[in-house]
């Protein structure tokens, strides 16, 4: 590959010295002479050999490096581009503490072993380092390590910002330097990102969203091409956050990212790292929040990656009832060491700290934290207190949750947690994790489970319906309709609900009601806003061509109106993670399947009433008892003509009359559509 321009001038890479002791006594008027010298006093260097003896690393950084404390790791560790002795070049920092040797090749040595030899540290913490004169950027390299029992490997870089698409496997020396334009959004995302803010995410599989050519899978739009298309098409639908599935750099589509080999890297699918920057950006100067799904969970065994990374179980538990993941085929991370949580947690700060997103989604919460997920009797081992809690995991969790909100305040983390593990999304201080929200997995579940059925078994299965708001209040919930949900024969989302295609189309647009009224933030992923009829599948594209038909075109403008009323009407997000923002209105007429809730906020003037018909007949004159404010306006119909509805059954006046004084007691008198929703203020 062509080596790469020089963009910053600075030994750091963009940091000017900041993080590094040995400069940070250096004023601005130092000189070049003056910087030089104090890295030569501080850093021995024979300039007879290729690889000069040179550290950015202090000693205590490396000893916060062992303790799982150094959460800044992406500053040192990987290859930087400095200047040493008036000579530019690469410094590498590599930990393999069971190498009896470590050195790098590529493109640049016609990818010889041993020419280039990296040093180990006088103080044997297994880290492996040296300064490159000359080397360039944009240059693809490995490291030959030579291993346990003298096992020869490969190995890409673990801190690697840029590597070669797949099959290729190399790491790329890169310069992380951007100019980002996003000053208005950092300095008041905080109110975007809070958890009184509206939370509606758009979920996307970059690859599979739109492809240059719908039907070959290596076509692939690049990251600007996406940020062209997609960036207004999440404006026009409202969402106010995108999540991607994983970007994070992977060997195998199929996968959709969750086989992580690159923690620092983005996949060079779509183009460089400033090409995913400029997409973030991008959203940012629209006012879209963005999170990454991120894997700390488990890694694949591809040769180049982390799994026997020195030729023993470096970065895995060498234990393998501990160590490997018997549904995915993939390798657990030793939670235990110093050096790995100091990896991951770095890891998660570096998509903070140089891509400026505003949270992540953490993949596989549960089979972190159970030493039995995934397993029978006898092929675990119980933790040391007798329990099934995997104790350095659990550890881990708390610190990254811990470190994210301190440096970050303004953004969220999020985990996808299926079980009833106490306290997912509880603070630390209160014997929480500390996550930010959790996914609603029972919600989800059992939603699904009753628009299922035929409409008028429904009466049968209310409190299936009800049940989500028995628990609710344990944990700060988002309500995943995710893309596990329309895969591996699970239907797309419009064929899970029965009838005819008028109903079918009516109940999702009852159901979307239903999501976006229930409390808490909402995910939906891409192609179920307008209706695929076909299961997601990441080797194409979605099905665009279905928006030439009304019923789809227009079940997306419902989704749109849905967005509209959640960032619009405070009732739906001031209080949507507190008691106060919820009230059960009629649950008593199960016969009819007509449901009554308050939505409320903090001032009763923006309380609403969502009356949902789960049944396909038309309720005029339906009456509704409700105590405290009148409702006079009817603001969001699911049967409307601009959502593909009849727009037959409306209320364009409502009758409201007091009935009891001393209660504030008020009828309600209001038309119901079909398989409809309606929203009153």
């Amino acid at each position: 590959m062509a080596a790469k321009k020089n963009m910053a001038d600075d030994p750091l890479n963009g940091n000017n010295g900041k993080d590094n002791p040995k400069l940070s006594a250096t004023s601005k008027s130092t000189t070049e002479g003056e910087l030089n010298k104090k890295y030569e006093e501080a850093n021995y260097i024979n300039t007879s050999k290729p690889v000069w003896n040179y550290s950015l690393l202090t000693d205590e950084e490396v000893k916060n490096y062992q303790a799982g404390t150094n959460y800044q790791l992406y500053k040192k560790f990987g290859s930087h581009s400095i200047k040493v002795n008036n000579k530019w070049g690469m410094y590498f920092c590599v930990w393999a503490p069971n190498a009896t040797s470590v050195s790098v090749k590529g493109n640049f040595n016609d990818w010889t072993n041993h020419e280039y030899e990296l040093l180990p540290r006088w103080d044997k913490s297994g880290i492996w380092e040296g300064f490159i004169p000359g080397f360039n950027l944009g240059e693809a390299y490995k490291y030959h390590i030579v291993g346990y029992a003298k096992r020869e490997i490969d190995k890409g870089d673990p801190f690697a910002n840029f590597w070669e698409k797949r099959p290729d496997t190399a790491s790329i020396t890169w310069d992380m330097y951007y100019e980002w334009k996003d000053e208005d959004w950092m300095k008041s995302r905080k109110k975007h990102n809070s958890l009184d803010a509206p939370w509606s995410v758009y979920e996307v599989h970059l690859a599979s969203w739109q492809r240059p050519n719908k039907y070959d899978e290596e076509s692939y739009n690049s990251y600007d091409e996406i940020k062209e298309r997609l960036v207004p098409y999440v404006k026009n639908l409202g969402f106010t956050h995108v999540e991607f599935m994983p970007v994070t750099e992977h060997p195998f589509d199929g996968s959709w990212g969750y086989q992580c080999t690159g923690f620092f890297a983005s996949t060079s699918r779509f183009g460089d790292p400033q090409g995913l920057m400029r997409l973030i950006d991008a959203f940012h100067q629209e006012g879209i929040g963005v999170i990454l799904d991120w894997v700390p969970s488990h890694f694949p065994y591809d040769a180049h990656g982390l799994f026997m990374f020195d030729g023993a179980h470096t970065y895995e538990y060498a234990d393998m009832r501990k160590g490997f993941h018997p549904d995915w085929n993939s390798y657990i991370f030793n939670y235990k060491r110093g050096e790995v949580k100091s990896f991951l947690i770095s890891s998660a700060r570096y998509w903070f700290d140089l891509f400026h997103i505003d949270g992540i989604r953490v993949d596989a919460v549960s089979s972190m934290l159970k030493l039995n997920y995934s397993r029978e009797e006898g092929e675990w081992e119980p933790n040391e207190f007798g329990g099934d809690g995997n104790l350095e995991a659990i550890a881990f969790i708390k610190d990254l949750n811990e470190t994210i909100f301190r440096d970050y305040p303004d953004v969220q983390t999020i985990a996808e947690e299926a079980t009833d593990w106490p306290g997912i999304s509880k603070p630390t201080w209160d014997d929480g994790l500390g996550f930010g929200m959790k996914w609603m997995m029972g919600w989800m579940h059992d939603t699904l489970d009753y628009f299922k059925l035929d409409p008028l078994l429904r009466q049968f299965h209310q409190d299936k319906f009800s049940f989500s708001m028995m628990y609710y209040y344990d944990e700060n919930f988002m309500l995943p309709l995710s893309h596990d949900e329309v895969v591996h024969g699970k239907s797309p989302m419009l064929y899970k609900v029965p009838g005819d295609e008028w109903q079918k189309f009516a109940n999702l647009r009852l159901l979307y009601t239903y999501m976006w009224t229930h409390p808490g933030a909402k995910l939906l992923f891409m192609g179920n806003e307008f209706g695929q009829t076909n299961e997601w599948n990441y080797k194409s594209e979605l099905q665009w061509e279905l928006l030439q038909f009304d019923c789809h075109r227009l079940l997306k403008d419902c989704i749109a109106g849905l967005n509209n009323l959640l960032r619009t009407e405070p009732a739906l997000h001031e209080n949507q993670f507190n008691k106060d923002g919820f009230e059960w209105v009629d649950l008593n007429h199960r016969a009819e399947s007509v449901i009554v809730f308050k939505r409320k906020g903090k001032e009763s003037a923006d309380d609403l009433l969502v009356i949902l018909n789960m049944t396909p007949v038309v309720r005029n004159d339906w009456e509704v008892y409700v105590t405290g404010k009148t409702y006079t306006k009817e603001i969001f119909n699911s049967d409307e003509t601009r959502f593909w509805g009849t727009g037959d059954v409306f209320n364009p006046t409502i009758q409201c009359e007091l009935v009891e004084e001393s209660q504030q007691k008020h009828r309600v008198i209001v038309n119901l559509p079909a398989l409809g929703g309606i929203i009153l203020k």
